[in-house]
């Protein structure tokens, strides 16, 4: 693992015991109970990319590399811009000490549009998996990095228990052998280095080839213009997550919109 994610592992570890302490786990349950139901993340997405791109459009205020990304930073009118753009999911980041997100976001852009959301966030125990419930996520995300085979298979089924897709994440050939053990068909491969944080869209191009047919390819990191997307899209991937180049824009809308534009034909 990482330094950085070694870092982000143990203050959300205790992040997470604070929490129950403040809240009991059946409290957190009766608010996801209570919660509108899910959107079909994985299904919207799939389906998006039989004709056209399905995109997870990311809702990020700052990273751990770049600092602030966005200084007018409204979830709400982000969320309303992406759903204009023609995304197909968001993905909402909800970490505060490395990403400046907050849980209340998640539920503000969710329901300031009609798109399926992922509480984008480092998931270590099934407490947050009923939170992301309560906060009206329709899929979670599971580092394949940063936890054990016993971890992300029993987030998973919490995921699945609350009716929530799952987004797995991988980084190497490793990682996508292990992800492959799980259920959920959306398998994303990350083009950052989580040691150096470079990018580069090899990783795709070479995990690509180690996906099994039934598995959806989310290309994640490192994408920034219809040309790249055209290219991995030759790779396998149709279903992207983008967030820094999009969250630059002046006019989020239609930066999404000309980045979609002119996807190859064929589909998946």
């Amino acid at each position: 693992m990482s330094d950085i994610l070694e870092k982000i592992k143990t203050y959300k570890l205790e992040d997470v015991a604070k929490r129950k302490a403040a809240k009991p786990i059946a409290n957190v349950e009766a608010e996801a109970n209570a919660a509108p139901p899910t959107r079909g993340f994985a299904e919207s997405l799939i389906d998006a990319a039989r004709e056209g791109y399905g995109l997870i459009a990311e809702i990020k205020k700052a990273s751990p590399s770049k600092g602030l990304i966005r200084e007018d930073f409204q979830p709400e009118k982000l969320a309303e811009a992406y759903a204009e753009g023609g995304a197909t999911c968001l993905s909402v980041l909800t970490d505060g000490p490395s990403f400046q997100g907050d849980d209340s976001y998640l539920t503000a852009a969710r329901n300031a549009c009609t798109l399926p959301a992922l509480r984008k966030d480092f998931m270590y125990d099934t407490y947050q998996v009923a939170e992301a419930r309560a906060l009206h996520a329709d899929c979670i995300l599971i580092i394949m990095a940063s936890v054990s085979d016993t971890q992300a298979q029993e987030l998973e089924e919490a995921a699945i228990a609350w009716g929530m897709d799952v987004l797995l994440e991988v980084h190497d050939a490793a990682e996508l052998e292990r992800a492959c053990l799980l259920k959920s068909p959306l398998m994303g491969i990350n083009n950052r280095n989580l040691k150096t944080f470079e990018t580069t869209l090899d990783t795709t191009r070479t995990l690509s080839k180690l996906v099994p047919a039934d598995r959806t390819i989310v290309c994640e990191s490192g994408l920034n213009t219809p040309d790249e997307l055209a290219d991995m899209a030759r790779y396998g991937a149709r279903t992207f997550l983008i967030g820094e180049s999009l969250m630059r824009k002046d006019d989020v809308a239609a930066a999404t919109r000309t980045l979609l534009a002119n996807p190859p034909q064929g589909g998946m």
